[in-house]
């Protein structure tokens, strides 16, 4: 009896050592030396009945029955002392029958012992690895389908394990879902179980006991079973809570014995260590082992570490073996990357514990450079290959596993550029390689697969490229089920499985989106390389197959058949993962169980000069300079430690870059900065986001030129084919010839600029063989796109609609049963690829992401393995005779489309997880002209103002969708379904129609008003009635009167005729100077949206509070477009605008004019616009200082005319009020400016001066008279008026002055002759001047309708203060007597005073002197005089009821119309600010307007305070456009509708009769017996057919009129109106004190809609749960595609429903949102707040807060602080302590107004951020917001902008923003310019503050998504 002492561990390592040990055992006689030592002993006793001792434990050996299952090769020739205890611990349990639980950290350590002991106990295992997908059948019985029938395998491990009396090892407890286990529960109690095919286990003891009574053959058929005697169950499993996963049932827990089994003692793993490393140092190791367990301690998992795999540090101990020269440092970082998934505190406590440990990287310590070279090792080591690699300056060459191909002699350099950083990272893999399997962390495209791929190449290996998708099963990863051709149903190995055998190198790709429960089921692979298959087949690793081999004498066949295969020792896995997100507790994937499992590689992002390198190399003739720029915009985004920068660098990956520099190298013209924005999708982006990029493209000097702009829209955009090339755009691309017509889409398209646009950037990339992705909202078009795009190129597409339900089994293949067999249909993406079509994907945000990743493997390396087991691969070399592969087709192309990410559409961020591997197009609505162009042809009959209405409508919804202030985004698809209507319907209005859109937000009024507000403001009259006329009241005008005549003094007299003398000169002209046009964007409202009036359209120019408006002027009529010009004199500018479009300019003339010269100067500008050649261009005229200048609107050049070089005197200024004669004034004439030349007069002065511009000359004309006025009545004739006597006079000069004639000119009195002499003598006295005169004649019908007869003659039609309307018939071309007819007033204008009781009219504050600007305006197409009266001026009884108070208006209207004999007043409203300056003011005008003709019926009219509106007073043209609106509104005239059915009655007609009339008038349809029936035949009655007539007995009538619908009872509305009131009076507690008052008033003005935005509800819902996930294993529901198999053989659990998942064992509570509101309560904010209402702003910011974020408490956490002078941390909210209700809440703002009306001075912004910052990042929170509101004072305390830049980003996890709601000045611009990108907002109003809360929440989506 011979007895074998296995080993003791023990001693320094070392051959050597372990031989002197032996040496001296033998001597002294093991026992003794065991005994002495205290160790324990295993005994192995060799004979008939062998035993097993351990220590003082013996066990009786039996003879295995299948020693195949007996683990081999566990067992090591030095046991450490610890594990010989457990050992021992289990032997015990083993003895007394006990089943044991052995319980520790992640980490191989707890199956090695079990195995251990079982190779030492020699018996039998039975291994499951539980995993979430394990399920009861998996533990029990499964149903196999033999021969037709179904049958019960014991194919479980569980049940061979009972019944053969086998151990079973259950790994994974926690993984298991938590209803799985019980099942065991009798089992490892009593030993019994019943099974699902009718049989009963039943325990050893009670089996014997029945034997003694029954014999076997009873037994079996009662179908009772014995339970061996031998059965046990070894269980491993990780404490939870510790560790994540399911905690233990306590029935189970209670049935099992536990032993922790903790990572080796200190001791006997430096031991070990030592024995791996002998070139090492032992103080080297033993650092590195005390930094490790340092890690493991409890004080360093407190900090939230996860534990050090220290099961990995042999692993890093051998490869520092081969490279003692090698940085620990560095090969920690592969055991730990913790630079990747630790925040800021844990890799300092990191840095800590090496430099505790003298771990740190010094000099001496080289990092690999790079490989030298590869050669594969021939002697009697098949795969393997020698691997040199340099290090430092030392070449160490050391072998390692080598694939199954021929290994790669040259570096391919094709697709794969070796850069430094990639040879280091190869060198680092290979020698990883050496000892584990390895995963590559690397953001998304930079580069994981190629490097896995080039290092699969080097060393020979065959790819299996496996892509893992969140809901994949450990069935997907291991084996799958399928039948047999005769209906038997089978297991398919997966290709993981098949790589094992085969030799290969696995890729798992995204291994951070599988759960980690089903992730388990591979740790024995990768830690033992062995492995338990469902059908029960057993994977071994080389050395124990060859083992086992051995020791059984048996072959591979025999080996087979018991299902028993080697692992090929060339089997490596690489897995491929995105980096976790840092400080998420979702995302965070990298835990202690996956650290054990390989060798982490961070993949860095390339350097910008290696990713040059690769640029270059890879697309050698790109423009460099862009790729200089491109690359310092990325490497610049990536460096920031902004989350938003952040998201855009991972839009820029490689990948990314590399694709914008391939298609620079093909159309080297294209724009950077549209590549980069196309990139980023970033019409897409969150505003915060898009500013941030923009703000960085600008830093990189990436712009888009003016001329780019340009170049694209004069570009030609057509599509064309000719000769089978089709070219769209710039781009061609010959046509496929395509034998499946049927497939190739068509589809109604409608050719428009910006789509072709679209399709040719689409072409491009397809041209460069890219898969496209449509980003786009719904209804833009995005389908239509494709079709079209498809139908040019002539393409067959297959079509894939996505929804929440898509599997990946559903993406690539339909299972379908036929015969009891499982066959699967192609699905449209595999058709496509097996024929070359283009596969269109639709809807691709709809289906979860981790279904659409399967796309990634097809793109990327173009290799897919479907689910029945074939795959696409894609080039024939790969196929090698292999059956089951496809091969891609190479026309095969993919076209995505997907809405925008983020909210309405809720669906998943598609763009997000795989936007970089398709190029990205944006998809956006029709430009205006391009939509206009698009809907002229879906609606050729609508008329185009109505088109263009929709589209500048719809064009205003869409920017307040981008904005957030709307939620849902209008698009073409709604605009052309209402043209569509108008197109078949013209009768039904505009207004109806738009309604069959917006009635689905009918229900949410703030949305109600915004859309209404927005479709009135363009004109579209929804909700008005065609009823609402307001047009002004018509008076009556008083009859006309024959006033006598006016006569020309002949020029017999000598002194009559008077000759005037002229000289010319040339004008000195002074400049340019080159002024500043600046551009304002003009908010244009409709005038005639509700109701129909005299207003066009209405707008505001943004005017200073003080500026005063002093001329109004327009082009001429003859222009097609007229343009406004408005100039205004404190400070003097000129504004100018086309009334038609959207935006304005002015030009600032501060400069030239200052305010105040000398005392007090009032300039006054008036403003002559010039004709062509000098369109654009006019002049101004300064009155006082008579400056005339000359400014170019196109470019802003001003150039001063001198007009009288040698009376250049200026003006004495004396102060106005002062001097006691008025000061007289230069005038100009502008009456044919047009024709660019004018006339300057000084008032009371003798000479006129004409200037004509083009010419460059005045002609001065010296006169014998003193001026007060001059109107140019013609071109060649003017009317003078004499100052004083208001006498007339006419001057003539010819039109083309002769030369010797040219000095003369002709002037002759008129004298005005009343009719009648004899009755009150009309004397010189009374003659009055005119205020308007026209300057050419009424057409003869005008003139015959005024004066009552039919006449024609040239005549002339003027206005004065006595009477509205003056005709001079003959006047000016007739010599003779002309005829005067007037319309007199009842009282003269200037007689009236403004009554006291008026104090908006300024008028009576004049002193003397009229006004400058007199108002008045002949419009002669339409016959009529329009002045602007003062209210005091206007009859106001006569227009208003007695009951109703006239409106506040800045004057009316008074327009005197000579056809119609009438007179109408109409209100001009006021404007909403008026200049302080009245005096002023009333200089300018009685009334607070100014006039001004446009074109040839229409008005402008601007009031003071800049407020424009267009009016359209001409009876004809009012007419026609009330017609207009009516059509616009549509004819809902309350007539009834009838319906009407066309029945053929196939009977024919008899003579036609009245019919019987039914008393009872029932309807009748059909027959001919009634009168009044419907749809019959001879009677009379409606819709029939030979009846005699129609009579209507009044059925079927439905509609009620529009005036009864309105009648809602005054009473109920006031009811309604009552219970409002009361509700408010409740809601707000009142006190009455001044204060509360004041709040409350305020408070009450807030505007609702700012309280409820749509923002904030944005903000709400973002907060929404996730979606309902599938339930897998359910009795109930869907049918399971994966389990159809399972269904086959009559489970029962085959169904999948919707359900909320659980959540992830370990995973931690969703927490809720936190949000910190940092208040500025300071003095300043009371001091400034009357003048730009900040504290009322801030008041208004907390309340909102505050109603927003009422019952979304658990979703938001949110409290209010305040700072100011008093100090940084003033409490107002507490988050526990949110107030309820309005009058809690008015407490709060109560004290947030008392505490700034009495704090101390001072600021404390900054501590106050700081704090905020610091506090709430303590507590526990799903995300973090500081929301600071401020306003700009911080540079008055010296605080500098860039110290609070660095506080509010002093925190990365939580978002601190600044809102600066107070500015003098423009500090707040100055301020925010200095601020990081996208951290400031500017609020001045507070409806801006839900816009940017929203901006800020949904800026962190971007980051965290």
């Amino acid at each position: 009896m011979q007895s074998r002492v296995l080993c003791l561990g023990g001693g320094a390592g070392g051959p050597a050592v372990r031989r002197v040990r032996l040496l001296l055992r033998q001597v002294l006689g093991g026992g003794a030396a065991a005994a002495r030592s205290g160790r324990l002993e295993i005994r192995a006793l060799h004979g008939s009945g062998d035993t097993v001792t351990i220590g003082d434990v013996s066990f009786k050996l039996k003879t295995p029955k299948n020693p195949e299952l007996v683990p081999q090769n566990y067992m090591t020739d030095s046991l450490a002392q610890s594990v010989v205890h457990h050992l021992r611990w289990i032997m015990q349990k083993d003895l007394l029958g006990q089943d044991v639980f052995l319980i520790g950290p992640p980490g191989p350590l707890r199956r090695s012992i079990a195995m251990q002991y079982l190779e030492l106990t020699k018996r039998e295992v039975e291994y499951i690895a539980l995993s979430r997908d394990t399920t009861e059948t998996d533990l029990k019985q499964r149903r196999e389908i033999r021969d037709g029938s179904a049958f019960y395998l014991d194919q479980a491990s569980c049940i061979r394990a009972a019944t053969e009396g086998r151990i079973l090892v259950l790994e994974g407890l926690e993984k298991a879902e938590r209803n799985v286990l019980p099942v065991l529960n009798n089992l490892l109690e009593n030993r019994e179980m019943q099974l699902e095919d009718g049989r009963f286990l039943m325990s050893a003891e009670r089996y014997d006991k029945l034997l003694q009574d029954h014999t076997k053959s009873e037994l079996d058929s009662w179908k009772i079973v014995r339970v061996s005697e031998d059965f046990r169950v070894i269980a491993l499993g990780l404490p939870v809570p510790k560790y994540s996963g399911n905690p233990l049932d306590p029935p189970l827990r209670s049935r099992f014995q536990a032993r922790d089994v903790y990572h080796l003692p200190f001791k006997d793993h430096l031991q070990l260590l030592y024995s791996i490393g002998s070139n090492i140092s032992t103080e080297r190791i033993s650092q590195l082992l005390s930094f490790a367990t340092t890690l493991c301690s409890q004080e360093s998992s407190a900090l939230g570490l996860p534990d050090f795999p220290l099961d990995s540090l042999s692993a890093a101990v051998q490869i520092l073996d081969s490279f003692p020269m090698m940085s620990v440092q560095h090969v920690i970082d592969w055991l730990y990357p913790y630079n990747v998934f630790l925040g800021k505190e844990g890799r300092t406590a990191v840095k800590d514990a090496l430099k505790r440990f003298e771990l740190q990287d010094s000099e001496s310590h080289l990092l690999p450079r790079r490989i030298t070279k590869v050669e594969s090792v021939h002697r009697n080591k098949p795969f393997k290959a020698d691997v040199t690699v340099q290090i430092g300056e030392k070449e160490v060459t050391f072998q390692v596993p080598a694939g199954t191909g021929l290994l790669k002699k040259r570096p391919r350099s094709d697709t794969f550029v070796r850069t430094s950083s990639h040879n280091q990272l190869l060198a680092e893999m290979m020698q990883s390689h050496m000892v584990k399997d390895m995963c590559l962390i690397g953001g998304k495209g930079c580069g994981k697969t190629v490097i896995a791929k080039e290092f699969a190449d080097m060393l020979g290996y065959n790819i299996e490229p496996i892509m893992l998708y969140q809901d994949m099963t450990a069935r997907d990863l291991l084996q799958q089920r399928y039948t047999l051709p005769n209906g038997d149903t089978a297991w398919r190995p997966s290709p993981l499985v098949t790589a094992a055998l085969e030799g290969k190198l696995v890729i798992l790709d995204g291994i951070h989106r599988i759960n980690p429960g089903t992730l388990a089921v591979l740790q024995r692979l990768i830690h033992d390389r062995e492995l338990t298959l469902y059908d029960g087949t057993r994977l071994l690793r080389e050395d124990r197959y060859q083992n086992l081999k051995e020791e059984l004498q048996i072959s591979d066949e025999k080996l087979q058949e018991r299902s028993i295969f080697p692992i090929h020792p060339s089997f490596r896995i690489v897995v491929l993962a995105e980096p976790p997100v840092i400080g998420s507790s979702t995302q965070q994937w990298l835990g202690p169980e996956f650290l054990t499992l390989f060798l982490f590689h961070n993949v860095r992002s390339l350097s910008k000069s290696e990713e040059i390198e690769v640029i270059k190399e890879m697309i050698p003739n790109v423009p460099s300079v862009a790729v200089e720029q491109l690359l310092s915009l990325t490497h610049k985004l990536r460096e920031t430690n902004d989350a938003t920068a952040q998201s855009l660098a991972s839009s820029l990956s490689t990948r990314q870059l590399l694709r914008i520099c391939r298609r620079l190298s093909q159309h080297p013209d294209e724009n950077l900065y549209y590549a980069v924005n196309k990139a980023c999708l970033s019409r897409f982006l969150p505003n915060l986001a898009r500013s941030a990029l923009h703000k960085n493209l600008q830093d990189s000097r990436i712009e888009r030129s003016p001329d780019d702009v340009k170049k694209l829209e004069e570009k030609d955009y057509t599509c064309e084919i000719n000769n089978g090339i089709l070219k769209i755009g710039s781009v061609t691309m010959p046509i496929y010839n395509s034998t499946e017509k049927m497939k190739v889409p068509d589809v109604l398209f409608y050719e428009n600029a910006q789509h072709t646009m679209v399709m040719e950037d689409m072409l491009k990339d397809f041209l460069l063989g890219e898969h496209l992705l449509l980003v786009g909202n719904q209804g833009v078009g995005k389908n239509k796109i494709v079709d079209r795009f498809l139908h040019l190129l002539n393409r067959p597409r297959e079509y894939l609609q996505l929804h929440r339900d898509t599997t990946v089994q559903s993406l690539t293949l339909q299972p379908s049963v036929k015969d009891g067999l499982i066959i699967y249909e192609d699905s449209p993406l595999v058709k496509a690829v097996k024929f070359g079509h283009i596969l269109v994907i639709d809807e691709a945000d709809k289906a979860p992401t981790n279904v659409t990743c399967v796309l990634k493997t097809l793109v990327e390396s173009g290799e897919m393995v479907l689910s029945d087991g074939r795959r696409i691969v894609a080039n024939h070399a790969h196929v090698e005779g292999r059956e089951n592969v496809i091969v891609i087709h190479p026309d095969f192309r993919m076209i995505v489309l997907a809405n925008r990410p983020g909210f309405p559409f809720l669906g998943n961020d598609f763009f997000g997880t795989l936007g970089d591997i398709f190029s990205c197009h944006a998809v956006d609505n029709p430009k205006p002209q391009s939509e206009l162009a698009m809907l002229k042809q879906y609606g050729p009959d609508v008329p185009e103002p109505i088109l263009q209405k929709l589209v500048a409508a719809f064009g205003e919804l869409r920017t307040l969708a981008d904005q957030g202030i709307i939620n849902y985004p209008y698009s073409t698809r709604e605009v052309v379904n209402i043209v569509k209507h108008l197109q078949k319907f013209p009768t039904e209005g505009l207004a109806n129609v738009v309604r069959n859109v917006f009635d689905f937000d009918s229900y949410n009024n703030e949305m109600r008003e915004i859309l209404i507000s927005t479709l009135h403001k363009y004109g579209i009259p929804i909700g008005a009635k065609p009823t609402n006329v307001q047009l002004a009241k018509e008076l009556p005008l008083p009859d006309h009167k024959f006033m006598g005549y006016w006569k020309v003094n002949q020029p017999g007299n000598a002194q009559q005729k008077l000759l005037c003398p002229t000289e010319t000169q040339k004008i000195d002209v002074k400049g340019p100077v080159y002024l500043n046009i600046q551009g304002f964007p003009l908010e244009r409202h409709e005038a005639r949206s509700l109701s129909f009036t005299e207003e066009l359209a209405f707008w505001t120019l943004p005017l200073g509070e003080v500026n005063l408006v002093c001329d109004v002027t327009v082009t001429k009529e003859e222009e097609a477009e007229n343009v406004l010009y408005v100039t205004t004199c404190n400070p003097v500018s000129l504004y100018f605008m086309n009334v038609s479009s959207k935006s304005g300019y002015f030009v600032d003339f501060y400069d030239l004019f200052p305010r105040t010269v000398g005392n007090v100067w009032q300039p006054f500008v008036t403003v002559a616009v010039l004709g062509n050649p000098l369109k654009g261009q006019v002049v101004l005229h300064e009155e006082e200082s008579n400056v005339v200048l000359l400014l170019d609107t196109n470019n802003g050049a001003l150039r001063r005319l001198l007009l009288l070089p040698d009376a250049q005197e200026s003006p004495k200024r004396t102060s106005w009020w002062s001097s006691k004669e008025e000061m007289s004034n230069y005038k100009m004439c502008r009456e044919f400016s047009h024709k660019n030349w004018l006339v300057f007069y000084k008032e009371a002065g003798n000479r006129l001066i004409v200037l004509d511009v083009l010419e460059g000359q005045t002609h001065t004309i010296s006169l014998p008279i003193n001026l007060k006025s001059v109107f140019l009545v013609a071109e060649d004739r003017w009317l003078l008026v004499e100052n004083e006597t208001n006498q007339k006079f006419l001057l003539t000069k010819r039109a083309h002055v002769e030369a010797e004639d040219s000095a003369v000119c002709q002037l002759y009195a008129l004298s005005e002759e009343p009719a009648d002499m004899g009755f009150g003598l009309t004397t010189v006295s009374e003659l009055c001047m005119p205020h308007a005169v026209s300057s050419d004649q009424l057409s003869s019908e005008n003139l015959s309708a005024a004066v009552g007869q039919k006449i024609s003659s040239p005549n002339r039609i003027f206005s004065d203060e006595h009477n509205y309307a003056t005709i001079v018939i003959g006047f000016p071309d007739l010599l003779s007597p002309s005829e005067v007819y007037s319309w007199k007033r009842n009282s003269s204008l200037s007689g009236k005073r403004a009554s006291p009781s008026d104090p908006f009219y300024y008028g009576a504050r004049r002193k003397t002197g009229a006004a400058k600007q007199t108002n008045c305006v002949t419009l002669l197409a339409s016959n009529q005089i329009v002045r602007i009266l003062a209210p005091g001026d206007v009859p106001l009884k006569d227009i208003y009821p007695k009951d109703v108070t006239p409106p506040q208006a800045a004057g009316y209207l008074e327009v005197t119309d000579l056809n119609s004999k009438k007179i109408k007043y109409i209100a001009i409203p006021r404007s909403q600010s008026l200049s302080p300056y009245t005096s002023w003011l009333s200089k300018i005008s009685d009334a607070d307007a100014l006039l001004a003709p446009l074109g040839k019926v229409g008005l402008v009219s601007v009031d003071m305070g800049g407020g424009v509106r267009l009016w359209e007073t001409g009876l004809d043209s009012l007419q026609q456009s009330l017609q207009d609106w009516r059509n616009m509104i549509g004819q809902e005239d309350g007539r009834p509708v009838q319906i009407t059915i066309q029945r053929d009655s196939g009977l024919d007609v008899s003579s036609p009769k009245h019919g019987k009339v039914d008393p009872d008038n029932m309807p009748h349809v059909g027959g001919n017996t009634w009168a009044g029936g419907t749809g019959g035949r001879d009677t009379a009655g409606l819709g029939g057919k030979g009846g005699p007539y129609r009579l209507d007995a009044g059925h079927r009538v439905y509609q009620i009129s529009q005036a009864e619908k309105d009648a809602v009872p005054e009473e109920v509305k006031r009811a309604a109106r009552e219970m409002g009131e009361k509700a408010f009076k409740q809601r707000l507690d009142m006190r009455k004190n001044v204060f509360t008052e004041r709040v409350v008033k305020h408070w009450k003005r807030l505007p609702r809609e700012v309280v409820e935005s749509p923002s904030l509800e944005v903000f709400k819902r973002h907060a929404k749960g996730k979606e309902r996930q599938w339930l897998r294993h359910q009795a109930v529901g869907e049918l399971d595609d994966a389990k159809i198999i399972d269904g086959l053989t009559g489970e029962k659990a085959i169904y999948k429903r919707r359900g909320e998942l659980e959540p992830q064992p370990g995973s931690p509570q969703q927490k809720p949102k936190r949000l910190r509101l940092v208040v500025d309560v300071s003095g300043s904010m009371y001091r400034f707040n009357g003048v730009d209402g900040r504290l009322e702003r801030s008041m208004e910011a907390v309340c909102m807060v505050m109603e927003a974020f009422e019952n979304y408490e658990h979703k938001f956490k949110y409290d209010i602080v305040g700072h100011s002078g008093d100090g940084f941390d003033i409490a107002l909210v507490g988050s526990d302590k949110v107030p309820k209700n309005n009058k809690q809440r008015l407490e709060i703002l109560k004290i947030m107004h008392a505490h700034a009306q009495f704090c101390m001075s001072g600021d404390h912004t900054l501590e106050g951020t700081e704090h905020a910052i610091r506090e709430i990042a303590k507590e526990e929170a799903d995300e973090y917001f500081v929301i600071v509101l401020s306003d700009a004072n911080l540079e008055r305390y010296g605080i500098q902008p860039s110290r609070f830049a660095q506080v509010l980003t002093t925190n990365a996890q939580v978002n601190a923003f600044a809102i600066f709601i107070g500015s003098l000045g423009n500090q707040a611009d100055r301020l925010q310019r200095t601020l990081p990108a996208g951290r400031s907002f500017i609020a001045m109003d507070t409806k801006e503050i839900p816009q940017i809360l929203q901006q800020i929440f949904t800026s962190t989506m971007l980051s965290s998504a």
